[in-house]
C-alpha cells in the first residue's frame, strides 16, 4: 500500500525542508499563531510540559540559538524564518520527582500542532536534534527541571519536496504494514 484515498492533504506533502527563503521574514502574528496553535495541544493531565525559546531571524534570541548549532543544521537552519528550542518539563523544581512521565510525547503533540499550523500558513518546519544541547541550556539559563529536548525551523521552504534530501537521508517512508505492530 502506497497511499490512502482518505489522507488529508497536509500528511501526504509534509516534508522537513533543509533549504529556507532567507528573504522570508515571519511575521510576530504568524509567530503567535504558531505558539498558540502548540499551546493547544493535548497533554496528560493537562499537564501541558512545554516551553519554547523563540528566535525570528535577525533578532538576539536568533542569534543567540544559531550559535550552538551543530554544523550540520548550521548549513541550513539560521535561513529559517524563525528558529525553535523545544523544551519538556521533566520534573518538579527543586526534587527528583517526575513532573510527568509523558512529558516528551507532550512535547511532540504540542510541536506537531504548530507544524499543522505552519503549513496553514504556507510555511514548513523542520525539526531536529543537530545542535549542543548542554551550550543552549546554559545560554538561557534553562534550570535542571526543564530540557532542551529538540529544535524546529520554520520558513518559506525554497524548491519542490524533492530538492530536500540531505546527504545521507531518504525521503522514502516506511508502509502501513511495516508500521502496524498488530491488527485483525
Amino acid at each position: 500500500m502506497t497511499d490512502v484515498p482518505l489522507l488529508g492533504d497536509f500528511s501526504r506533502e509534509r516534508f522537513s525542508p533543509v533549504r529556507f527563503d532567507a528573504e522570508h521574514t515571519a511575521s510576530g502574528a504568524e509567530v503567535d499563531s504558531l505558539l498558540d496553535a502548540a499551546r493547544r495541544a493535548p497533554s496528560a493531565g493537562n499537564s501541558q510540559p512545554w516551553a519554547f525559546v523563540v528566535g525570528v531571524r535577525a533578532d538576539a534570541v536568533h542569534d543567540r540559538l544559531v550559535r550552538h548549532l551543530a554544523r550540520s543544521s548550521g548549513a541550513w537552519a539560521p535561513h529559517a524564518s524563525v528558529l525553535l528550542a523545544n523544551l519538556a518539563r521533566r520534573s518538579v523544581e527543586h526534587s527528583t520527582l517526575e513532573y510527568s512521565e509523558f512529558a516528551h510525547y507532550d512535547l511532540g503533540q504540542a510541536v506537531a500542532h504548530l507544524t499543522f499550523q505552519a503549513h496553514r500558513l504556507g510555511l514548513a518546519v523542520h525539526q531536529f536534534r543537530a545542535f549542543d544541547r548542554p551550550g543552549l541550556t546554559a545560554e538561557f539559563g534553562v534550570p535542571p527541571h526543564w530540557e532542551v529536548t529538540s529544535m524546529a525551523a520554520v520558513g518559506r521552504a525554497l524548491g519542490s519536496r524533492q530538492d530536500h534530501a540531505a546527504p545521507g537521508t531518504s525521503r522514502e517512508r516506511r508502509s502501513v504494514a511495516d508500521i502496524t505492530w498488530a491488527r485483525d
